[in-house]
């Protein structure tokens, strides 16, 4: 998906305001329809710095409840509810089908950010002892000792392969 920057926002309204439709425009610069309409009514009514992105904000369950009552109860539009509430239509209709499926107590529920704490490599421990020393370093031959077996067996299978079909083996 493509970023739309503020001078690409600009170019969008000017040509809105040459007379070109949102057709014309959503199918020269890939730009969704339902997007430019946004633009467009922002564009209008607050002016060009209404085009600039907005900081991210982390919403609360009480302040999703309140934008799904207010849109469910006075019938307001994706667009309507995105200028009043500083909220892009996206969001909206996300809370609006949660709150749909799931009901207005799933707006409530917020999830944490970042990584899971449970994710991650195991620390190595440091051994402790000179005996465990010796059985990490005993388990680690055996294992590399078996990956030399398997790397034998099978440089040894090509080569009765190779053999087969006729052709010598190299000198190397």
């Amino acid at each position: 998906m493509k970023k739309h920057t503020y001078e690409d926002r600009l170019k969008y309204m000017s040509m809105f305001q040459d007379g070109y439709s949102i057709k014309f425009i959503g199918k020269k610069f890939g730009v969704n329809r339902k997007l430019l309409s946004c633009l467009w009514y922002v564009y209008q009514k607050n002016g060009p710095n209404s085009l600039r992105r907005k900081k991210t904000i982390r919403t609360n369950g009480d302040f999703k409840q309140k934008l799904v009552l207010d849109i469910k109860k006075n019938g307001l539009t994706l667009i309507q509810a995105s200028l009043k509430y500083d909220v892009s239509t996206s969001h909206i209709s996300v809370l609006l089908k949660r709150a749909r499926e799931q009901g207005m107590d799933a707006l409530l529920i917020t999830n944490k950010l970042g990584r899971p704490t449970s994710m991650g490599r195991p620390k190595k421990k440091k051994p402790e002892t000179e005996l465990e020393k010796l059985r990490d370093e005993v388990l680690r031959l055996k294992i590399e000792n078996e990956l030399l077996k398997k790397v034998k067996a099978l440089v040894k299978a090509r080569k009765a392969h190779l053999y087969e079909i006729g052709h010598k083996p190299s000198k190397d």
